[in-house]
């Protein structure tokens, strides 16, 4: 299959999410690109299917994924606790 090369911009934001998606799924980000250049104009009802990612495959890229430092992930709980306590209580389903 012939191939066609393309140049885009990207805001810095985008081009570290892309890189993030890449690195995560283990594949080039130029790879990424053209899967959702595909996803995007394929026919509605139709969907490009990624190839299939084995547990092996996971298992490797898992090892590979950022982690939080014990310090952020303290501070992304109280984050998270700050957020549940200014959460007004649903309204009962008896009024």
């Amino acid at each position: 299959m012939k191939a066609a090369a393309l140049t885009l911009r990207l805001s810095v934001e985008l081009a570290r999410s892309l890189g993030r998606i890449a690195r995560a799924q283990g594949i080039p980000k130029s790879q990424v690109v053209r899967e959702a250049v595909a996803r995007y104009l394929a026919p509605s009802g139709s969907e490009v299917h990624s190839p299939r990612l084995t547990a092996s495959t996971l298992a490797a890229r898992w090892k590979e994924v950022p982690r939080l430092t014990p310090d952020e992930a303290s501070d992304f709980h109280d984050d998270i606790e700050a957020a549940r306590r200014e959460l007004p209580l649903p309204a009962s389903a008896w009024e």
